[in-house]
């Protein structure tokens, strides 16, 4: 007998429309699954047959053959054992087709015939909504996740059983129920940070217009504590940024099964001994978001970024410039969004204190030489911010108060993202090139500047725009209409305020 149903394969963050056929003929008793499955696909086998008989089914003395279309798609993972379990329910005629008739399913089946979550969900549950399913099961610890495609009925299941049960309508699924709201991310306060206003200043200007933002300076100067709060300064997510996130999460297999919808933006500290693929994105087969992704509308952390291997900091040249990233194996070619703001931290050479005024530099030439190759004129050309940041003295850390929370620095954020949604529609950093004169509106004295600086300061025509879109967005934390030439000088001083020309890096 032949039984038929749908689910899902994950490509990337999408998920793919996948047949389950399952026919039950003459032959000797074996199992064949077709349909360039993986290892997990292929292990279904096992599972399933351990599983049928802990859950009390009697597994087929025949030749059960499992066909997966299309043929030529990469299957992965371990969710087709529920839908390719029902088929061989509908196949014995435990379950009659009729009730499996535009049902997708997915989920993985422990050996005691328990149903176990699997990643991806949320792109399976719009795959399923788009392909006309009358009903997704997915297990239940899948369910607020599955529940939060608006239009397709859901319904989650513990055990094998169970689903027999409501396929022969004996039973019912779990209903889904309204997720919990996440706790609070805890975020770090910007008033624990003490001196540094120009560092503060920066952080202030990257949040507001989603800038990339280098800080250069000695050890313990507090450049990591500053990254750290860049994320507090952010406005939070809109409904269709969270469910982004949340798509890149679940791909990933990090999102948690009572609150599945992001919320808080993401930060990503990835140390600098990861791999290219771990931070582009990749795999054996079929890739995976790597930690760019992750970080996705929320802040890349990027700490000791001289020390990350230079062709790892190369591969991050499109995603900066795109924000997406397209990764190639063998048999996919995978997109993955990458929009995140970067925020890297570096020495100025490999000691730690060229330049500064405590400890003394015990670096050669030589030595400064190889540390500023490090990093190539391409990847700081594509950096906004480049702040130096000094050593903290005695008095500024025995200092009562703080500068500003972030909830006051917060709100000026807030209202010139405000202000740059309603003109442009995206964040500064995000202006299309054809219209930024037009949306950046700069004076003719501001022009005549930002043209000097291309002459004296050596400003490559990436660097001229991106300068003009850093102008754009100190005016609109001033509540300016145009940009005017002191925001112009603002915006080229923090550009080159980190760089030192002592051989140093950047």
């Amino acid at each position: 007998m032949l039984a038929r149903l749908a689910t899902a394969t994950l490509v990337g963050l999408t998920a793919y429309p996948v047949g389950v056929e399952v026919d039950i003929g003459r032959g000797l008793p074996a199992v064949m699954v077709v349909g360039l499955g993986d290892t997990a696909v292929l292990e279904a086998r096992d599972r399933l047959r351990a599983a049928f008989g802990n859950a009390g089914f009697e597994w087929p003395d025949r030749r059960v053959t499992i066909s997966l279309p299309p043929a030529d798609l990469p299957k992965q993972g371990s969710g087709f054992d529920l839908p390719i379990g029902i088929g061989l329910l509908v196949a014995t005629g435990v379950v009659p087709q009729a009730a499996v008739r535009d049902v997708w399913a997915v989920g993985e089946l422990g050996l005691g015939g328990d149903v176990r979550g699997v990643r991806g969900v949320l792109a399976t549950a719009i795959a399923a909504r788009d392909g006309g399913a009358r009903l997704l099961v997915v297990p239940a610890a899948n369910l607020a996740e599955a529940a939060l495609v608006p239009g397709l009925p859901v319904g989650g299941v513990t055990s094998l059983g169970q689903v027999d049960a409501f396929l022969r309508g004996q039973g019912a699924l779990e209903p889904p129920v309204p997720a919990r709201p996440a706790p609070p991310t805890p975020v770090e306060d910007l008033s624990d940070v003490r001196g540094q206003p120009l560092a503060r200043r920066a952080l202030e200007i990257a949040a507001a217009g989603g800038h990339n933002l280098l800080l250069v300076g000695p050890p313990g100067a507090g450049k990591t504590m500053l990254a750290r709060r860049l994320r507090g300064l952010l406005p939070d997510l809109d409904r269709d940024e969270a469910l982004e996130v949340t798509q890149v999460l679940s791909a990933a297999g990090l999102i948690p099964a009572a609150t599945p919808l992001a919320t808080a933006r993401p930060f990503r500290a990835p140390h600098h001994a990861i791999s290219m693929a771990g931070l582009i994105g990749g795999g054996s087969r079929v890739p995976r978001p790597g930690e760019i992704s992750l970080a996705h509308r929320g802040v890349l952390f990027l700490d000791e970024l001289t020390e990350f291997p230079r062709p790892v900091c190369e591969a991050l040249r499109q995603p900066l410039e795109d924000g997406e990233v397209t990764v190639v194996r063998s048999v996919a070619s995978v997109r993955f969004p990458a929009r995140f703001a970067l925020v890297a931290a570096a020495n100025p050479c490999p000691c730690g204190h060229l330049g500064d005024p405590v400890m003394a530099c015990r670096c050669g030439t030589e030595d400064l030489r190889r540390y500023a190759r490090r990093l190539s004129g391409p990847i700081l050309d594509r950096i906004d911010l480049c702040v130096q940041v000094d050593r903290v003295t005695a008095d500024q850390l025995e200092a009562s108060g703080g500068g500003e929370p972030s909830a006051v620095v917060g709100a000026r954020v807030r209202a010139a993202r405000d202000v740059q949604r309603a003109r442009g529609g995206v964040e500064n950093a995000r202006l299309p090139v054809a219209c930024l004169h037009q949306l950046c509106a700069p004076t003719s004295e501001a022009r005549r500047l930002l043209a000097a600086a291309v002459d004296r300061l050596g400003l490559t025509a990436r660097g001229f725009h991106r300068a003009l879109r850093v102008a754009r967005t100190i005016a609109d934390l001033a509540g300016a209409d145009r940009v005017v030439e002191h925001h112009v000088r603002e915006a080229l001083s923090l550009r080159h305020a980190g760089t030192t020309d002592q051989g140093g890096a950047p």
